[in-house]
């Protein structure tokens, strides 16, 4: 039996946990003496579990949360708001070797986010919990009572759900087994309609599937956790080995979409949100992003926004442009940014479904191509793939303004804009996600002439 070890915590790891002793411990933060033992240290990363701060950390504060010690969801909530800021500074530092602009803050760290999902998950004695991960601990899941990053309702609504879960005979989904029903919550809200939706998502195997009686039940669970209306759907997930997964949706109650809006400082878009529309998880401090990234783009005739999603930012470069060009690989997001588009008065703005890669070759075919002036890319986490590098070094434009969510592979592929004759002009961090590791950068390339 291994021994409680002492140590202080050095570090952070690129996922937000301690380092102490070459050890990921969640929940603690640099400075911090503590106790721990060992709970992994054949595989690498080795993990180790908290027993005790012995002494706290300067930057160490009281998290609001009940479940502070025990959820995977925000690990740095016992670290000062104005510490996070420090390290996901120097995060982004690091990435690039160059010093950032000051992070902006979010100004409301707490009840932030727009959107959350709730996890379903059953033992083997039929115990039944509805809530998040646990921290290192992953899939097993704890029962919420409360989160702090949303509105109170979110908590109310899954604290409703449990009831009704825990009084009928419906099972929880294991997917090894492909038993059971239930998969997830997820609830959205629109922060500046404050309009409501909640998605139940189950699976797809018809024996499981819930009768009238127990999906009315649900909304009778749900609506009577909320003021006012709530839009409620279910969404199955049907999944067949080696075939693409289907998802087919059912309008429960409700007002079958919700409407988020952005101010923005040249004017208010308006979204349509069905159930799986993408939307940035925090409204307000999207709204910060969208106008610092507007106001490092020159007038142009033609803007590319790649990875355009729903079709948010190129929406609003729209007024700075004559014409902009979205490209999207999802169809249910485009589909979304069309009728965004005629929801918006917006018809300088085309959309192209497909990979980014593949429509800038069919794109650059047509005897009518014409270069952009300027490109917005906003790629997933992994970053631009080597066709779309290869395609925005082709297109040559004059200014690229690179949002990302991911300062590392944000670097990687600013450095090969750079060998490919662009200077970085600036780096600004923004902060949509206190509380977390997560943090988003623009980085403003120039053509050098």
């Amino acid at each position: 039996m291994l021994l409680p070890m002492e140590s202080k915590v050095q570090s952070f790891s690129l996922k937000g946990y301690g380092v102490a002793d070459n050890t990921e411990i969640a929940h603690v933060i640099p400075g911090d003496e503590i106790l721990f033992e060992l709970t992994r240290k054949r595989r690498l990363p080795k993990k180790g579990r908290l027993l005790e701060i012995l002494v706290p950390s300067p930057d160490r504060v009281e998290p609001r949360c009940a479940h502070a010690r025990t959820c995977g969801g925000c690990c740095w909530q016992q670290m000062a708001y104005s510490a996070q800021l420090k390290q996901k500074q120097e995060r982004v530092h690091k990435a690039f070797g160059l010093e950032p602009d000051p992070i902006i803050p979010c100004e409301t760290p707490f009840g932030y986010r727009n959107k959350m999902e709730f996890t379903f998950s059953e033992n083997r004695g039929g115990q039944k919990y509805l809530g998040l991960m646990i921290a290192q601990a992953e899939p097993y899941v704890f029962n919420l009572t409360e989160c702090h990053l949303t509105s109170s309702w979110f908590s109310e609504v899954v604290c409703k759900v449990r009831s009704w879960w825990e009084s009928s005979t419906v099972k929880a989904f294991n997917p090894p087994s492909d038993t059971g029903s239930l998969r997830y919550l997820t609830l959205r809200e629109a922060k500046r309609t404050d309009q409501k939706m909640a998605i139940l998502n189950v699976s797809g195997n018809a024996e499981y599937a819930l009768s009238r009686k127990e999906l009315d039940e649900f909304v009778k669970a749900v609506q009577s956790a909320v003021e006012g209306d709530i839009s409620i759907f279910l969404r199955i997930h049907q999944t067949k080995k080696g075939k693409p997964t289907n998802f087919f949706e059912m309008h429960l109650a409700g007002p079958d979409h919700i409407v988020e809006e952005l101010h923005l400082n040249e004017g208010k878009l308006s979204f349509k949100i069905s159930p799986i529309s993408f939307f940035q998880p925090n409204t307000l401090s999207a709204e910060k992003l969208y106008d610092l990234a507007l106001s490092l783009l020159p007038k142009s005739s033609l803007v590319y926004d790649l990875y355009c999603g729903t079709g948010t930012l190129g929406m609003a470069a729209a007024r700075h442009a004559d014409q902009v060009i979205g490209i999207e690989l999802s169809p249910e997001a485009v589909i979304d940014a069309e009728e965004n588009l005629k929801r918006n008065e917006i018809f300088n703005m085309s959309l192209h479904q497909g990979d980014v890669g593949k429509v800038i070759t069919r794109l650059m075919s047509e005897p009518n191509f014409k270069r952009p002036d300027a490109v917005i890319v906003d790629p997933p986490r992994a970053g631009l793939d080597p066709l779309a590098i290869h395609h925005l070094k082709t297109l040559a434009p004059q200014t690229i303004i690179y949002i990302s969510c991911n300062p590392l592979t944000q670097a990687e592929n600013v450095k090969e804009l750079l060998s490919a004759g662009y200077k970085l002009v600036r780096l600004q961090p923004v902060d949509q996600f206190p509380h977390t590791y997560h943090i988003e950068n623009i980085a403003l390339l120039e053509k050098i002439s």
